[in-house]
């Protein structure tokens, strides 16, 4: 009987991947709404919302059944422990919630929230289920890596209030936690002031568990003051043919978080639109739908809107002028956030003239804990390294990583391959690594080639290793179900698949067809993973082959909403539902730990992992990309808040396909969009199998031209990027920073999402994205100069808009006064032949004739640099002494001489000076002096004045010291 609906079964995967299919290759430009669910057809977002609704309409008649238990309380160690009762109806019946709230010594607070019985196990589940009895709480486990040292300094206030208990903490005791005890609610206060509301609305919901029972029907003229509860999807919810069973019942948490005096508010990505959120119950130009993250497989996704995407960090910041704080949602589980705003004024009589705006959110969960951390700022830096100490901060990736990679689906043979390798070199196109899509496999069976078209990868390999370049491949959690699949026979006989709600097996249907998902929160699993990266088990692959993580959110073609089933069972019986959003994460970090042990030892290479879904944490293993984007313009003009709002909530290495991918763009638009991409921090091209070749030679002239100077810009300027990417990996500091956080007191900067700096270097970019634009506008916020990266052209006002000229070969992009930029002036095939090039250094001058700036790098390849094997240094320009000096800003460690006397030949070829002072004309010599040289020499200096709004500049060529050591170049 099996063997006779074999065929069936074959047509049915058939028939869903040429849905599928169709899907992609649908002429129409928009996302398959009745895909996803609406909140409205989220059972909880619906009750979460109607709650808030009816609360609302209830105004002042209605009181929070949410009360801290006064005798609960108990403070010791900087720990605050006590219990909260939820009231039931007029029966006296309660609800225990057992209430923590840790103050940690960074500054950060921690709140969570249980539910005592549910915790104690103490509940039944519904259809004979497995499932875990307790709500989600190893969430942290996943995302949380530091920054969990408890306060040693945090301490109860003397002058508590009745009804109240206050807690000074803060590294200056300038924070306190004001816990009202009924109803229950917390305020935040910095320096007095609260900046940070917990329930001030009475949102608060914890839907806590219940046996399920028929409810006898109230009259119909009956009224009541209580808050209606929808209970038509406590039990089940059936959306897309699916049907969730619930065996836990209800389990949603709720809680509204206000920001009084903040109006915008950023974050909590991946989403495709503004920057600053928008509003989202309605009004104009504002959104009616909660912002929503569960990832998922979007594409053709639709933007300017909060329909979720691919990856979720549930991390908020709001800022005003001079102040910026967050909050940090500690949650795997579907949630949606609302965001209001509303206008408060002291004086009624001032028609909102002269008031200030407060936001106010509410966040709901499908299930797990309530856990959020608040963080009190004042800055956005602050803010932002509170919270990556927390997650992690973001890989310090191979150089290779951060320089242009290749990809489309998909190159077709490894002789293909070649060719358009051969043909960078041919056309002197810059770029580092190229990319294969599933087609490379046999029958799109992981960790096989296709013995037709790839049938020699290590020759291919060794072809690219001769320019130092590398390949990336593509390995999804879907693995083919089908017999004599050594692969999927493991997966099965060692029972590390995800299991149905039945605690069987899960098949779901993907690429491959019939497929079962590595559940990657099973150790054992993860230890089987690493194993299959072994170059004796993954035959074709060698040092130079890196790994691509799609379709993890993860994506299921048959699923519901294209993903799993939430009754699905992961490792420990824990359901899909409570941790879906991390999913993705546990599967990068299996790989990335598999990249890791993969070689022999002493082989050890930093792991370059790409993925497509991601968490809070995700950043500590790889970059990410915004998905399947479109090759239209509006496409590319979204690509830069999206990606701006992943480097504010602290994943920093992401990127957009470059040149969309659905579509064939236009000459004009692949152009532009390369000179974008030359400042995403991850820079990949990449297009549909359905879509004509578009590599950079393809276009031609002046097309190729134009797009071979934007890359030969990006390995210009890579050593001021690497150092950027240090500078993420050690504190947390976004690599492209939008205009509010370099500028944090200027509020007409605060809702710009189209311009952006790099790292520390001053440089200001606003890609074109406007198809025939021919000049752009910059906004600038300081009163330092600005000067055109390329002529030099001088820009200056405060609080004004700057038009610059943008012809098609022409790039916007400022230096702002004030910093020294390192960068490499020889062009090369790749980044790693540019490991012994001489550097250049740009010293911007500001208003006062000074400059400063860092370099950093290291071997770019190893983890020796954590035994101090690399450079670290800092140039400072100083007008009262007309000097450039050269000083270590590095900690030497045993591995740090060694490196040093690697590098020791590598030096500086060029000092070029923006805003030279004119008391330099007529200079032709400067003095330089190194660091173990016996004396001092004389270099030659060319001075250029200033001229038709051009600054002036001077050039130093050949000083010939060493980029590792102490030198000065005096002008004086």
């Amino acid at each position: 009987m099996q063997a006779m609906r074999l065929p069936s079964s074959r047509w049915m995967v058939l028939f869903i991947l040429l849905c599928y299919l169709c899907c992609l290759f649908t002429p129409a430009v928009t996302v398959k709404h009745e895909n996803f669910k609406t909140c409205d057809q989220s059972g909880f977002c619906k009750r979460n919302r109607a709650f808030a609704e009816s609360i609302t309409t209830l105004g002042s008649s209605w009181t929070s059944p949410y009360q801290v238990e006064s005798n609960s309380i108990k403070f010791k160690n900087g720990q605050l422990q006590g219990t909260i009762l939820k009231s039931l109806g007029d029966g006296g019946e309660t609800v225990r919630l057992p209430l923590a709230i840790i103050f940690l010594q960074s500054g950060t607070a921690r709140v969570t929230v249980d539910e005592e019985r549910r915790q104690k196990g103490n509940i039944e589940l519904r259809h004979n289920s497995v499932a875990r009895k307790e709500r989600y709480n190893e969430a942290e486990k996943w995302a949380i890596v530091g920054g969990l040292d408890v306060s040693k300094t945090a301490a109860l206030n003397e002058h508590n209030e009745e009804g109240f208990t206050k807690v000074l903490y803060g590294p200056s005791k300038n924070y306190e936690a004001v816990i009202r005890h009924s109803p229950f609610g917390i305020d935040f206060k910095r320096d007095e002031q609260t900046h940070v509301k917990f329930n001030e609305r009475g949102f608060l919901d914890m839907e806590h568990w219940r046996p399920k029972v028929e409810k006898e029907k109230k009259e119909e003229n009956e009224v009541s003051t209580d808050v209606a509860e929808d209970e038509s999807t406590w039990w089940e919810e059936t959306f897309g043919g699916n049907t969730d069973t619930k065996p836990r019942g209800p389990e949603s948490i709720g809680l509204d978080i206000s920001f009084p005096g903040y109006e915008h508010v950023y974050g909590i990505p991946e989403h495709a639109g503004p920057l600053s959120l928008k509003e989202t119950r309605g009004g104009s130009g504002n959104y009616n739908q909660p912002y929503r993250m569960y990832n998922s497989d979007v594409f053709e996704y639709e933007l300017d809107s909060p329909m979720t995407l691919y990856g979720s960090i549930p991390f908020m910041q709001a800022h005003r002028k001079g102040s910026t704080v967050g909050v940090f949602w500690l949650n795997a589980a579907e949630m949606w956030v609302d965001v209001v705003k509303s206008k408060v004024s002291s004086n009624p009589l001032s028609l909102g003239i002269g008031g200030k705006t407060d936001t106010q959110t509410h966040w709901f969960s499908e299930s797990g804990l309530l856990d959020v951390f608040v963080m009190l700022g004042s800055t956005p830096k602050d803010v932002t390294s509170a919270y990556t100490e927390l997650t992690g901060y973001s890989q310090l990736p191979q150089q290779f990583a951060i320089g242009y990679h290749q990809c489309r689906w998909n190159y077709v043979s490894d002789e293909d391959v070649r060719d358009v390798d051969r043909k960078f070199d041919k056309h002197k196109i810059p770029y580092d690594v190229i990319w294969l899509d599933i087609e490379y496999t046999d029958d799109r069976k992981y960790f096989t080639w296709d013995p037709h078209t790839f049938t020699d990868p290590i020759g291919m390999e060794k072809q690219l290793d001769q320019t130092e370049r590398k390949l990336v491949v593509i390995i999804d959690p879907h693995i083919k179900n089908t017999a004599g699949y050594h692969i999927v026979d493991e997966l099965k006989s060692k029972d590390l698949a995800v299991k149905n709600k039945d605690n069987s097996i899960y098949e779901g249907w993907c690429w491959p067809g019939s497929s079962h998902w590595i559940d990657c929160f099973n150790p054992a699993a993860k230890a089987w993973w690493k194993s299959l990266f072994k170059y004796d088990n993954f035959k074709g692959t060698a040092q130079n082959t890196f790994l691509w993580n799609d379709m993890n959110e993860p994506s299921v073609f048959n699923g519901p909403e294209t993903t799993m089933p939430k009754d699905n069972l992961h490792y420990g019986n824990w359901e899909h539902r409570d941790v879906h959003n991390v999913n993705g994460l546990t599967f990068v970090n299996a790989t990335y730990d598999a990249l890791l042990e993969r070689g022999k030892k002493g082989e050890i290479r930093r792991p370059f992992v790409l993925t497509r879904a991601f968490y809070a944490g995700s950043q500590r293993m790889g970059a990410m990309w915004t998905g399947d984007n479109l090759a239209n313009w509006e496409h590319l003009e979204a690509s830069i808040p999206m990606i701006l709002s992943m480097n504010i909530a602290g994943f920093p290495f992401a990127g957009a396909d470059v040149g969309g991918f659905f579509g064939n763009p236009s000459k004009e638009l692949l152009t532009r969009w390369f000179q974008a991409g030359a400042f995403y921090p991850f820079f990949r091209g990449h297009a549909h199998i359905d879509t004509r070749r578009r590599e950079p030679y393809i276009p031609g002239e002046p097309y190729t031209g134009i797009i071979t100077q934007a890359l030969r810009l990006r390995y210009q300027l890579l050593p001021a990027w690497y150092t950027a990417f240090h500078e993420a990996s050690v504190d947390g500091s976004p690599i492209l920073r939008p205009q509010y956080y370099v500028h944090p007191t200027d509020e007409r900067g605060f809702a710009i999402g189209d311009q952006f700096y790099i790292g520390s270097t001053g440089l200001l970019a606003k890609p074109v994205t406007t198809e025939g634009a021919e000049k752009v506008n910059i906004y600038i916020s300081d009163e330092e100069k600005y000067y055109d990266y390329f002529d030099f052209t001088m820009y200056s006002g405060a609080g004004k808009t700057h038009t610059i000229a943008a012809p098609l070969a022409k790039i916007p992009l400022l230096m702002q006064g004030g910093h020294v930029i390192p960068r490499r002036d020889r062009p090369r095939r790749s980044s790693g032949l540019m490991k012994w090039d001489p550097f250049t250094l740009m010293v911007v001058l500001d208003n006062a004739g000074n400059a400063e700036g860092t370099l950093y790098l290291d071997d770019g390849e190893t983890f020796d640099f954590q035994s101090g094997a690399y450079i670290h240094r800092s140039f400072k320009f100083s007008s009262s002494t007309s000097s450039l000096v050269s000083e270590n800003v590095g900690t030497e460690g045993k591995k740090t001489k060694e490196y040093l006397k690697i590098m020791a030949k590598v030096r500086v070829e060029k000092v070029v000076v923006v805003g030279a002072p004119a008391s330099w004309e007529g200079k032709t010599e400067v003095f330089v002096v190194e660091e173990g040289a016996k004396e001092g020499k004389k270099v030659k200096v060319s001075f250029h004045r200033a001229e038709g709004g051009r600054a002036a500049w001077a050039v130093v060529r050949d000083p010939g010291t060493g980029i590792g050591n102490g030198w000065k170049v005096d002008f004086s």
